[in-house]
């Protein structure tokens, strides 16, 4: 299936295009150049074709290929809210967290992680040991990963008690000056503030200063 999948992915090959994300990105590695829509057609009729241990199989090569559109096909295959059982999908996921060297492949692959970390809150407590990596793409993957958790207008204790526990590890990023570390940290206090903005509020209140003014104007956006 693998040799399918990346024939399929060459044909709709635009060198321009290629070229462009090359130089958007800046991370030395194979593209094609393909649309996201296009990427996700492709992805839906392989869903529809393989059962879940050969999804499985089909992202695990896909990601290893190192081409940034067969890498982010990887992702999109297993971006379903039910998948059961999805312990084998997960573990994959959390392969690819340490290869993360870029903003547009990490944001993939954390969308599909944030539908199995809801469909098993427990896994947070694997989510907690990419704070502390060397790598601050993984460190940042942390909080776009559970997104999910700020989305709630009326949340279970559960819900609650992982949003006082991200909230924790977004109070540690602070003092990290990477822009995009940052701007995770906004990102989330932005969308947690539309369901939850007493919590936005009190955590800008104590730890605000230590942020970016950037982040903290747009952690702000919407209080």
């Amino acid at each position: 299936m693998i040799e399918t999948a990346l024939a399929q992915l060459h044909a709709l090959t635009d060198a321009s295009r290629a070229a462009e994300a090359l130089a958007y990105h800046k991370v030395d590695r194979p593209y094609l150049g393909l649309r996201v829509p296009q990427i996700e057609e492709l992805t839906k009729a392989w869903r529809a074709e393989l059962d879940l241990d050969a999804r499985v199989q089909l992202a695990s090569e896909l990601w290893d290929s190192n081409i940034h559109d067969a890498r982010v096909a990887a992702a999109k295959l297993l971006n379903q809210a039910r998948i059961t059982p999805d312990d084998g999908v997960w573990d994959l996921i959390c392969t690819w967290v340490p290869d993360f060297d870029a903003w547009a492949l990490a944001d993939h692959v954390c969308i599909a992680a944030q539908k199995r970390i809801a469909a098993d809150p427990a896994r947070l407590d694997v989510v907690e040991g990419w704070t502390t990596s060397p790598n601050m793409w993984t460190r940042r993957a942390a909080l776009v990963a559970t997104l999910c958790f700020t989305k709630q207008n009326f949340p279970k204790p559960a819900e609650l008690a992982a949003r006082d526990r991200i909230l924790g590890w977004a109070e540690g990023y602070c003092s990290d000056r990477d822009w995009f570390i940052q701007k995770a940290v906004a990102w989330w206090l932005r969308d947690l503030s539309k369901h939850d903005p007493a919590r936005t509020e009190a955590f800008l209140a104590d730890h605000g200063d230590r942020m970016k003014s950037f982040a903290r104007k747009e952690a702000a956006q919407y209080i």
